[in-house]
């Protein structure tokens, strides 16, 4: 039996996000709404790029759903158009053909069909603006396209974004520009900085630096899965990324760029010091709840934790050099932190931080060389970080900082 750390509040039942599916009907008639839905949904291509949407009298299951086109667009990236859990990831050879469909926090569901290539799987979590898939000509589909759809609990319903009924046949740039959460030593003190991603055709790491504008960095592009870590030992972090529908790490540091080719493409990447030896390696998180953890010779450890909808989460949490692995149930706000003590034994404890929906950070808030748990609320862009107890504070505290861009 795996001992459980008797100072650390009881473990909390997960709360399980609804998977039915919504049947697709052929004959379902156009629905209409007079309100937004509740869902803020922005379009299902990367930031800044212009697509056209139309449809058409007969259209199938819905007149509402948007077939998506523009020039060369076989194989273009096909990202959420809202965070979500991933219901349905199919590869048909009829109907939708290759398609996806999230579920998201509202109830309310999108469809995205006559994909090429399926990047998700089923349980998986996703964030907005992250890839699903690839422009396709699968299953009952002439030509390449996108075939979107927004679905209320009783069918298709005419499309919104960014709060705006859509106009079919009108041409849109994409605002699916998110900013994306991370937490490193970037600046070279004792403490971490505040970190955002921001998706767009060139990407950037913005570096918060008090009392003065953020140190950015430009790297990645608005499909790639950032990282953060100490790549080359010198005592700072530097970005990382992973390109979606890919399996190649790009690690940046000054003397140039690394390529690591590691894990599969439906896995999340993470990164740690795994050994204490002050440098940062990769891994990955697999949609069946297993972290891959790539030591420097190329071999991997393995370890199974959480469900397989959590998000995950790497630290130090018992301030021994070495980086422990961690998830974040956003349905509970919970953080399960997993540590091994000196004689191997693996403990576990569960923090309830947070409110549902946050997405998970981690960092060295108070330089004491120990991580703690923190998370961003997208809506207010604001970054809360939780301090433990300490001689001179009997209890944990939180610190709430406003970084970023709200979506």
């Amino acid at each position: 039996m795996t001992p459980v750390t008797p100072t650390v509040p009881a473990m909390l039942t997960a709360l399980a996000l609804a998977a039915a599916v919504l049947p697709v009907n052929p004959a379902a008639a156009q629905l209409t709404r007079s309100v937004a839905p509740e869902t803020r949904y922005e379009m299902p291509f990367p930031c800044g790029q212009a697509w056209t949407g139309t449809t058409r009298d007969g259209h199938s299951p819905s007149r509402s759903s948007i077939d998506w086109n523009r020039p060369d667009d076989p194989d273009d990236a096909v990202v959420a158009a809202a965070p979500g859990l991933v219901v349905r990831a199919e590869k048909g050879s009829t109907g939708y053909g290759h398609w996806v469909m999230l579920e998201h926090v509202s109830g309310e569901r999108t469809v995205y069909a006559h994909l090429e290539d399926v990047t998700v799987r089923v349980g998986q979590s996703v964030d907005q603006g992250t890839l699903l898939g690839t422009v396709g000509n699968t299953g009952n589909s002439y030509g390449e396209h996108l075939h979107f759809e927004e679905r209320s609990s009783t069918g298709v319903v005419p499309p919104y974004f960014s709060g705006v009924p859509f106009v079919f046949g009108s041409t849109l740039a994409s605002k699916n520009c998110p900013d994306v959460p991370l937490a490193g030593n970037f600046l070279g003190g004792p403490e971490a900085e505040l970190v955002v991603y921001r998706r767009a055709a060139k990407s950037t790491f913005l570096v918060q630096r008090p009392g003065t504008t953020p140190k950015v960095l430009r790297f990645g592009t608005a499909t790639d899965e950032p990282i953060a870590g100490d790549w080359d030992g010198d005592g700072r972090a530097n970005p990382g990324l992973r390109a979606a529908g890919r399996t190649v790490f790009r690690l940046s540091t000054p003397a140039g760029v690394t390529r690591i080719p590691f894990g599969a493409v439906q896995d999340r990447p993470v990164a740690g010091d795994w050994d204490g030896d002050g440098r940062w390696e990769v891994g990955v998180r697999q949609p069946r709840g297993v972290f891959l953890l790539r030591a420097a010779g190329g071999t991997t450890t393995s370890v199974a934790l959480g469900d397989r909808d959590d998000l995950p989460v790497t630290g130090d949490w018992d301030g021994d050099r070495r980086t422990d692995v961690g998830v974040y149930d956003q349905a509970t706000a919970t953080f399960t932190l997993r540590v091994i003590d000196a004689e191997g034994l693996a403990w576990i404890a569960h923090v309830p931080f947070g409110q549902p929906g946050d997405l998970p950070v981690a960092g060295d808030w108070d330089g004491n060389l120990t991580t703690e748990v923190g998370v961003w609320n997208p809506a207010s862009a604001t970054f809360s970080e939780r301090r433990a107890a300490s001689a001179t504070a009997t209890r944990s505290r939180t610190t709430s900082i406003i970084f970023g861009n709200p979506r």
